[in-house]
């Protein structure tokens, strides 16, 4: 199969071109370098939780053995569009950067292996594919749209993900910056307030769905600190705010969410009632199957 013809021209420019480029870009006006594209990292990186799955080849595959590399850990499935329209370029990026770069596909809802290798087989794919046990996913914050990347740094920790389809020009970017070869693009660094990992949903200032706006500087500051202390009801095992990170569609949290934020502009603010269990460090896996992820059309969206 012949990947090459869906691929941009940044694939197959040289490391001297690159540079070039990058010379380039250092020699444009001012308002010109404004355009120049903008990748951003994590400031301060969790470290990327560890696993240990078998691959289709029943090879032990675990992040630990590819510290050094650059890793991509695409969350993916054979019945997802997006997905399959990404492997051309995965393929390509494994190839120009075989020896600093690692992807690892982790397939989801796999409900015949055979069709899944069998689309291995067709795709001609360079990497290892493992079906994600839930215990990954969830450890990762769960899996809500697919496909979802997260990048990993040669120091094994997660500094950026993105939910939607590949952006190949995005991701060699990123793959050379992490790298320290030369990118023509801007990088800047922000804090991860629960869009990579739902346990810092504590540092965020604004969530998706609640409307702050009414209430002074002090009664926001009260209204977040509910938010981070009270479990949302609708059995997801989060706080309110992890839970609006997660599921913004959750009409639970978000009716529950708008209360709170009444309560305390009209100074009539209740008690808290507890968190859910364990809710700040992480989410708990279910008791029963997760839902299936939800296939993200959309071009690739990076938090930031």
């Amino acid at each position: 199969m012949n990947h090459s013809s869906h691929l941009p021209g940044i694939f197959r420019g040289a490391l001297t071109i690159a540079m070039l480029a990058a010379l380039a870009v250092a020699l444009l006006p001012h308002d010109t370098r404004a355009q120049v594209p903008v990748i951003s990292f994590v400031r301060n990186p969790d470290p990327a939780p560890d696993f240990k799955v078998k691959d289709l080849n029943g090879k032990d595959v675990n992040l630990d053995g590819y510290k050094g590399k650059v890793v991509l850990l695409n969350f993916w499935a054979t019945w997802c569009g997006p997905c399959r329209a990404e492997i051309p370029g995965l393929i390509e990026l494994q190839t120009v950067y075989k020896d600093s770069l690692q992807i690892v596909g982790m397939t989801v809802d796999v409900d015949d292996e055979n069709e899944l290798r069998a689309v291995v087989k067709d795709e001609s794919i360079n990497y290892p594919v493992l079906i994600a046990p839930p215990e990954v996913r969830m450890a990762y914050g769960g899996i809500t749209a697919l496909p979802t990347v997260f990048v990993i740094n040669r120091e094994g920790k997660v500094v950026q993900k993105h939910v939607g389809l590949f952006n190949p020009v995005l991701y060699d970017l990123e793959v050379r910056a992490l790298l320290d070869l030369a990118v023509t693009a801007k990088i800047e660094t922000f804090e991860d307030t629960g869009e990579v990992f739902l346990k810092h949903a504590d540092r965020a200032t604004m969530l998706p769905g609640v409307n702050t706006s009414s209430l002074t500087a002090e009664q926001r500051s009260v209204a977040l600190h509910k938010f981070n202390a009270e479990g949302c009801t609708c059995g997801c095992k989060l706080t309110l705010a992890q839970c609006r990170i997660y599921d913004p569609a959750c009409q639970l949290s978000k009716d529950r969410t708008a209360a709170i934020v009444k309560e305390v502009g009209s100074g009539k603010s209740q008690p808290e009632k507890p968190a859910a269990p364990g809710a700040p460090e992480a989410p708990a896996a279910p008791a029963s199957p997760a839902p299936a992820p939800a296939t993200a059309a959309s071009p690739s969206t990076s938090h930031r």
